[in-house]
């Protein structure tokens, strides 16, 4: 075989592997599309192609689950704006102000993401309890913001280490404060690490199951995981319409991650450009 058609071959066989790989890690999502497209079909004999597709399962699950679609999405973006809230201010302050014992307090950031979910599930519980913020949409953002802080601090102050304090004391030298220099100057210039961060903490919150199943005694508030654990339980035998659900909740993290991959990958100071 000659070298030149080694590196052409090699090539092949790399996109050949990589291909086969794509398929087994789609397939879930492929036989899960599959089976909602396929009216009255039990999930032993699901074809391996619609053949007949079908919109009727989607119409089962938009009408029995939009509500905790949409409350889910109310949801997860208030968790994304309570999160980058708390988070930017606190992650410029860990990375600009030199302050003592900095990196301890983000190494015990880190070591938050350990606690097991069913400790803080349930310590939160006791606390809404007596703050009447069980069965509220509020106590659920609180807590779904709480999943994406510690990364959210993490993330931003990585990025906000990177920024100049030259740009910064421009500022202050023009006239502007220390709150102005942080929204006009810092946040601009993070952009693309908070959009990263927002992405990541609504897809915590969009997938959270714990706090949802905890903090809820009644259906007042009920998101898309916790409908889906109790749909499930009520149409086992109806297994297009539970896949029908999962494609739905699928859809909106699915849009987030392909919007904004070219904001993660960005560089920190395009927004300062402006």
């Amino acid at each position: 075989m000659s070298t030149v058609n080694r590196p052409r071959l090699r090539s092949a066989w790399n996109t050949t592997a990589a291909l086969l790989i794509l398929a087994v890690l789609l397939f879930p999502v492929y036989w899960m599309l599959n089976t909602a497209l396929q009216p009255e079909s039990s999930i032993a004999a699901t074809r391996w192609l619609p053949t007949t597709p079908s919109l009727k399962n989607f119409d089962v699950a938009l009408s029995t689950q939009g509500g905790s679609l949409l409350t889910s999405f109310v949801v997860a973006l208030g968790a994304v704006v309570v999160c980058l809230a708390l988070a930017a201010p606190a992650a410029y302050g860990l990375a600009q102000f030199g302050l003592r014992g900095g990196q301890g307090i983000v190494f015990t950031t880190l070591i938050t993401q350990m606690v097991p979910g069913i400790v803080i599930a349930n310590a939160l519980y006791s606390a809404y309890a007596e703050l009447d913020l069980v069965n509220s949409y509020l106590g659920l953002i609180l807590a779904d913001a709480s999943l994406g802080l510690p990364f959210a601090i993490v993330l931003l102050r990585a990025f906000m280490v990177s920024i100049p304090s030259e740009v910064v004391e421009a500022a202050l030298v023009d006239g502007a404060n220390r709150f102005t220099a942080f929204v006009r100057i810092v946040l601009p210039m993070s952009r693309n690490a908070l959009i990263t961060a927002g992405l990541f903490t609504f897809l915590f919150a969009w997938s959270d199951f714990m706090f949802a199943l905890t903090l809820n005694t009644t259906d007042d508030v009920k998101p898309i995981t916790l409908g889906i654990y109790q749909f499930v339980g009520a149409h086992v035998s109806d297994w297009g319409a539970v896949m029908a659900t999962a494609v739905l909740s699928a859809i909106p993290a699915a849009v987030l991650l392909v919007v904004a991959q070219k904001y993660i990958a960005a560089g920190i100071t395009g927004g300062s450009i402006k």
